[in-house]
């Protein structure tokens, strides 16, 4: 005879689709912007709730800070953050409106001399940061700041003067590049995708995919891995992926690989999900609270990533 009061053994837990043990790993991690974020992506909510989220990390300068790019901890507004920030709001359907005007006020009070973003801005300095992130007193103008804030802008048609010369400086950028490293070739690809001179972009795009691909920054064989260089300063096992740079089909990146080298990434990428639901960070780890806090934003990104390209995520 059972105990009185006795639980019942638990039912055997059915057999999970990646959509469902990353939204297990969601709720277990993340803070209440990827929370909220799952939710509009993958749950049918709302995308008030997620601008209510963002909005805590909104500073009285209209800049983002707190942490809200998880390498850069702190209470001050960072370029970093401010570009975080329009990824989420255009992710919604709300990069626009006065909201976008008043920070492309902030980006104009941040700029260099030749109009365009540092990746850190000095008001960084006694805050912790990752120690790969170098402050300086006068930091240089960066594609890799840059490049992204303007692509966003320009794909939600917005016109502000803070656009013009910083455009120029991204063209004058992805043009010149002769040596570089993947995450400065995303931030190029991310400018190029929204460029509106569409003729000049799928040339410099043309150019860039001939880089990378003689400079083998992409690994195009997971399952050798070691035919593929880390940059200098990457954490080992860096590497970079086709998916990396084309995160959408749609993006011109797309056309720098075969449907072969697409296919096999984007398997080893689903073939990457952790036990505990999420995908892992690949670059250096420093910090537990910045490692946990970044991993369900990869995780969030990954899954539109694979729905993007039509693989079943749940």
């Amino acid at each position: 005879m059972a105990e009185t009061g006795a639980s019942p053994l638990p039912p055997t837990p059915p057999a999970h689709t990646p959509l469902a043990r990353a939204e297990h790993f969601v709720w277990l991690t993340a803070r209440v912007l990827e929370q909220r974020r799952f939710e509009y992506h993958f749950l049918g909510g709302g995308a008030d709730a997620v601008e209510t989220a963002l909005s805590a990390y909104r500073n009285e300068d209209d800049g983002y800070g707190h942490a809200l790019e998880p390498d850069l901890r702190g209470p001050v507004s960072q370029p970093l953050h401010t570009g975080h920030a329009l990824r989420v709001l255009d992710s919604i359907g709300r990069c626009g409106g006065q909201r976008v005007e008043r920070v492309c006020r902030y980006l104009t009070s941040v700029s260099t001399q030749d109009g365009a973003l540092p990746a850190i801005h000095p008001s960084q300095r006694g805050y912790p940061a990752a120690p790969f992130v170098p402050i300086v007193d006068n930091p240089p103008s960066e594609l890799l700041a840059t490049g992204p804030v303007v692509g966003l802008l320009h794909r939600n048609e917005v016109w502000h003067a803070w656009l013009f010369r910083a455009t120029d400086f991204c063209w004058q950028a992805v043009e010149s590049l002769e040596k570089s490293h993947p995450y400065e070739i995303e931030a190029a690809v991310a400018f190029l995708d929204s460029a509106p001179d569409r003729p000049r972009a799928e040339g410099a795009a043309d150019r860039l995919g001939r880089l990378v691909r003689e400079h083998r920054l992409a690994a195009l064989d997971p399952e050798r891995l070691e035919a593929f260089p880390v940059s200098p300063g990457y954490a080992p096992g860096e590497h970079h992926f086709p998916y990396d740079y084309a995160k959408t089909p749609g993006s011109l990146a797309r056309a720098w690989f075969t449907d072969e080298e697409m296919t096999r990434s984007l398997e080893y990428l689903v073939s990457q999900q952790q036990e505990d639901g999420g995908w892992p960070i690949s670059w250096r780890q420093w910090a537990p609270s910045a490692a946990l806090e970044a991993r369900p934003i990869v995780t969030i990104e990954t899954l539109r990533t694979l729905r993007a390209y039509g693989l079943p995520v749940g």
